[in-house]
């Protein structure tokens, strides 16, 4: 651009001093000409640098994710292929064989099947006991009840043998009356100590019962989020089990490229977390310019941009600025107990990064990662000089279409 400036100025001169020769053109003109171009080019580029800061470290970052399996298995399918083809999120990237997994799945759906009915059976069993409980209540109820009944029958008969006694030693009565009361209370002693040891065993039954009722509560009082514990750690290892049987099945989880792609069929994934078997490149990228410190000052978040990388010739790049990172590498201060080395010579001061906002009519262009070129920031002061600045970085875009090598 200052080579067209400077080809304008001189058309005029020649055209004013020596052609229509409305000036002399003696020594005074020659030194006035001379120093015009010298002074307003100079005023016009340090302007250009504060209005419309440049910048020729350009570069396109873009985040990669490695992939690492996350089962161990043989590979038995990889569908996708390195290169610019792109890979949506969601796509398949690769399968290890799923049959050990499924195999596992299938195994504890059973165990699974097998605690929910042991389960089942517990709570019957619980139910089988307090009916048990109950029942027990009952026949000491009822061998307690008997044992009075018969207490009272043996209370009278013994009142009646004393009597009997009595009558039989005056002479008034007969002994045969005697014996037979005795033999009757002979009887009911049997049938109460009958009656007292059936009240016992329902006693016992009872023990029995309530124990039996206490043992299959604790087994069932053991419980996860409201489910038999051991049936819960089951469905715990069938959940991991077919968590594991999705990972057979590797997914893209981004829209991305394949790069470093060296799995094939047949081989075999370990499931370590330091051994990705391939890389993706994420298809946005991160535009990101370095600027020197005094040059953005006038720069904010929205200012326009436009920028020019070397792998796409005469095509400009259109955004805006999403921010200044106003933090490098001399502003941090490592943590330790040495008192910091300032230096013998003072290091260069840092630049900052500006990163950028494609414009929506660029966000289709393929920028490689790691591209790098020119940048301009066009700032809300002086506008109209801003042209002087796209003209050069236009100018710059085409000249990228030079190889210059001698071989």
């Amino acid at each position: 651009m200052e080579v067209i400036l400077l080809g304008i100025y001189s058309f005029f001169v020649w055209l004013i001093f020596i052609k229509l020769k409305w000036l002399p053109w003696n020594t005074k003109t020659q030194v006035t000409v001379a120093i015009i171009p010298i002074v307003g080019l100079a005023a016009l580029i340090l302007m250009l640098n504060v209005v419309a800061p440049a910048s020729s470290d350009v570069r396109v970052y873009k985040y990669t994710v490695p992939i690492v399996s996350q089962v161990r298995g043989r590979v038995i399918e990889v569908p996708v292929t390195e290169g610019n083809v792109l890979v949506k999120k969601g796509e398949v990237l690769f399968r290890v064989d799923p049959t050990p997994y499924q195999l596992q799945v299938n195994t504890l759906a059973a165990q699974l099947a097998n605690s929910q009915a042991s389960q089942l059976e517990l709570q019957e069993s619980a139910k089988g006991a307090q009916a048990k409980i109950a029942e027990a209540r009952a026949g000491i109820a009822e061998a307690a009840s008997k044992s009075r009944e018969i207490g009272a029958k043996l209370g009278l008969a013994r009142k009646r043998a004393g009597q009997y006694e009595e009558l039989a030693s005056s002479g008034a009565g007969s002994r045969f009356d005697l014996e037979r009361t005795e033999t009757d209370i002979r009887e009911l002693e049997g049938q109460l100590a009958a009656a007292k040891s059936a009240e016992a065993q329902a006693r016992a039954a009872q023990a029995q019962a309530v124990a039996s009722e206490q043992q299959v509560k604790q087994k069932l009082g053991a419980r996860a989020k409201d489910e038999f514990a051991p049936t819960a750690q089951i469905r715990a290892q069938l959940d991991n089990a077919q968590w594991e049987l999705e990972q057979t099945t590797v997914r893209s989880p981004c829209d991305c490229y394949v790069i470093n792609l060296q799995l094939r069929p047949g081989a075999f994934v370990a499931g370590v977390p330091l051994n990705p078997v391939m890389t993706l490149v994420e298809a946005d990228g991160q535009a990101v310019a370095l600027f020197h410190q005094n040059e953005l000052h006038r720069v904010a978040p929205g200012n326009e941009v436009e920028f020019a990388v070397k792998t796409l010739p005469g095509r400009i790049i259109k955004g805006k600025v999403n921010s200044i990172i106003w933090a490098q590498g001399q502003g941090q201060l490592q943590a330790s107990g040495a008192v910091p080395t300032t230096g013998f010579v003072a290091a260069p001061p840092g630049r900052y990064a500006v990163k950028f906002d494609i414009a929506e009519r660029d966000r289709e262009v393929f920028l490689a990662a790691g591209a790098a070129g020119d940048a301009a920031i066009y700032t809300d002061h002086l506008h109209a000089i801003h042209i002087i600045r796209k003209v050069i970085l236009r100018v710059g875009s085409y000249v990228n279409y030079l190889i210059l090598k001698l071989h």
